[in-house]
């Protein structure tokens, strides 16, 4: 295969497909050509795939991105490093950085502007990262949930590489890592319910009900799961993306109860609510997984969806307010004590709601109408 060969195949998804199916003898979530959910999810057509994609391009409503960028409270190295063990700062979207027995660990690192495999088309952030990648700590870990460029950004994950001693990620994820030139051996693979012990905590790959791809043919050729961190008597969940399943219960029952939840709001609709949780549907996976604290993430930094960027919060407060679940908004860059969470503030509502034209062609650069 020449290299224009090789790097076309690659482009087209072709090369992920084939590493895919060479995974069909070492996972029960591979049917031997895709990985698959649990419970699978229904087909569907070309048809409904061209209409969501139309209506997520020109028929965007109103207020699906803020006027002006929600507020961040900036981060400097000196303060995370003198940060306590046990902290927890939300860098966007479902970017979150973990500091656990002296070291950093990292989720789903998307420092890009864009969640998109262009350059100047896709949704773009609404805010810039509280701090900038290179004045991250070195990391000891970066925790990886799928592989859609708004969880996996090449570029992010390449600026990081130098500086972070392990990647663990679901199984053919890895793959991609080491096609994009990562160390082999800081890539760790896991299957769902498989983990990994490092400087005394553990990982766990979880199940979660989602899909994966990142071009026109490698659709299902690597795999999603959330993840359970455990630190002593600490637990804490990351859902990554997925739609409701029976497959929360089944987490909290076997590494459950957990201190803190980290679980998707946002990004959803009825077009798509197989893989994306509607507010209510988050609450009762919270209740599922037997929660203390719930932290709503997949939100406020790029616009996904056909709701109001301010939604996910509004209606995800009003639901915990009324079932009595303790919930914890912090803003971007704001600190939050994995032990002792704080509530809050409603920052969403500090933005203007000032709505003028509809956001149609918001995702090509040169036509942004916010």
């Amino acid at each position: 295969m020449t290299s224009i060969t090789a790097s076309i195949s690659r482009a087209l998804g072709l090369t992920a497909a084939r590493r895919g199916r060479e995974l069909s003898h070492t996972s029960p979530q591979h049917d031997g050509e895709r990985f698959c959910n649990v419970k699978p999810r229904p087909a569907e057509g070309m048809g409904k795939t061209l209409r969501i994609m139309w209506n997520m391009i020109v028929n965007k409503p109103r207020g699906t991105a803020p006027v002006e960028p929600p507020a961040v409270l900036t981060l400097t190295r000196a303060q995370l490093d003198a940060a306590p063990d046990r902290s927890l700062f939300r860098l966007g979207h479902s970017t979150l950085l973990f500091k656990l027995r002296g070291e950093f660990w990292l989720t789903d690192p998307v420092f890009g502007e864009r969640a998109s495999p262009f350059r100047n088309v896709g949704p773009k952030r609404f805010h810039a990262p509280p701090i900038a990648l290179a004045d991250l700590p070195p990391l000891r870990g970066v925790i990886l949930s799928h592989d859609h460029y708004d969880h996996l950004d090449r570029e992010t994950v390449l600026a990081l590489a130098a500086t972070t001693d392990v990647f663990l990620t679901p199984l053919g994820v890895g793959d991609r890592l080491i096609e994009w030139g990562i160390d082999a051996s800081k890539v760790r693979q896991l299957d769902w319910w498989q983990s990994v012990e490092l400087d005394g905590l553990a990982f766990t790959a979880t199940p979660a009900q989602h899909f994966s791809g990142r071009s026109l043919f490698d659709g299902n050729s690597t795999l999603w799961a959330s993840w359970v961190i455990v630190d002593d008597a600490l637990r804490v969940f990351f859902s990554g993306d997925t739609g409701y399943f029976d497959g929360f219960r089944t987490i909290g029952e076997r590494l459950g109860p957990f201190d803190v939840a980290f679980i998707e709001t946002g990004a959803y609709d009825a077009q798509w609510p197989y893989v994306h949780m509607q507010p209510e549907e988050t609450v009762q996976a919270h209740v599922d997984l037997r929660g203390r604290w719930l932290v709503p993430i997949h939100n406020g930094t790029f616009d996904l969806a056909m709701h109001r960027w301010q939604e996910p919060f509004e209606r995800v407060t009003g639901l915990a307010l009324a079932r009595g679940i303790a919930l914890a908004t912090p803003r971007m860059g704001e600190r939050l004590n994995l032990v002792e969470p704080h509530r809050g503030d409603k920052w969403w509502r500090e933005v203007p709601e000032v709505e003028t034209v509809k956001t149609g062609w918001r995702w090509c650069a040169g036509r942004e109408s916010s």
